[in-house]
């Protein structure tokens, strides 16, 4: 008989995988401190500061706001009204009194007519309250108390500059502007009204050699007690006069250290 066959050895137990060895980091050691960046304080925070919101007249950015168009058309408005009260009045009394006085007998018929009263200077007078204030004529031919008039291009055309100049302020003031706005306003009107003679009238007897027409004056003030008639004016020499007077007060007021 054949021998039994030997029964197949056993397979061998499986060997547990070799843990991975694990490599050690080497020890990192720190680098010295920058002498320069150790000295440096850190950063504080900034504090939180509430927004404070602009004055009255200024911007977002602290700078005067332009006036809107409402206000500058309002602003205009009084310039426009007080130039028509210079020019309204001019063209009632000048003929008025141009209508009474004999050299302009050949334009008018006097026998109608009251003739004005002559005083002992020889003025031509419409008598108003007592012989202090009355009603004069006289044509201008220069600035005020009759200055410049021999050199009436510097003249008109500074009056043109001034104008302008003047406009640009009353139109870019900002809100609030109080005494300075209305002198200003009060200033460019008086201006715009004596312009508009030098621009435009043409009196009855002019005056050869003139290239520009008289400024028409009419108010007469006579100081009894110094036998002295100040020079004729008008409603446009009475504006620049008071907007003069509240620059100054206005000036005055802001160099007053009690009213700072």
């Amino acid at each position: 008989t054949e021998p039994a066959e030997a029964p197949p050895a056993p397979d061998p137990a499986p060997q547990p995988d070799p843990e991975p060895e694990i490599s050690q980091p080497e020890p990192v050691t720190p680098a010295e401190p920058d002498p320069q960046v150790a000295e440096r304080p850190e950063p504080q925070p900034e504090p939180d500061v509430p927004e404070t919101p602009p004055a009255a007249g200024e911007g977002s950015l602290g700078a005067a706001s332009a006036p809107g168009w409402r206000l500058v058309a309002l602003r205009l408005l009084w310039v426009a009204l007080l130039v028509a009260a210079d020019l309204g009045s001019k063209a009632a009394v000048m003929p008025w009194l141009e209508a009474r006085m004999p050299r302009f007998h050949e334009v008018y018929e006097p026998e109608a007519l009251p003739a004005l009263e002559r005083d002992h200077h020889g003025h031509l007078r419409h008598l108003l309250v007592g012989d202090s204030v009355a009603l004069m004529h006289n044509l201008n031919y220069g600035a005020a108390f009759g200055q410049l008039d021999s050199i009436p291009w510097v003249l008109v055309v500074g009056r043109a500059i001034a104008a302008i100049v003047l406009t640009l302020m009353v139109v870019r003031a900002a809100p609030g502007g109080g005494l300075g706005l209305a002198a200003l306003i009060l200033v460019l009107a008086g201006c715009l009204g004596n312009l508009w003679d030098n621009l435009t009238y043409v009196p009855l007897q002019p005056l050869e050699g003139m290239p520009f027409g008289p400024v028409r004056d009419f108010i007469d003030v006579y100081f009894g007690w110094w036998d002295w008639h100040f020079p004729t004016f008008n409603v446009a020499d009475s504006a620049i006069t008071v907007g003069a007077v509240l620059l100054f007060l206005g000036g005055a007021k802001k160099a007053d250290p009690e009213q700072a």
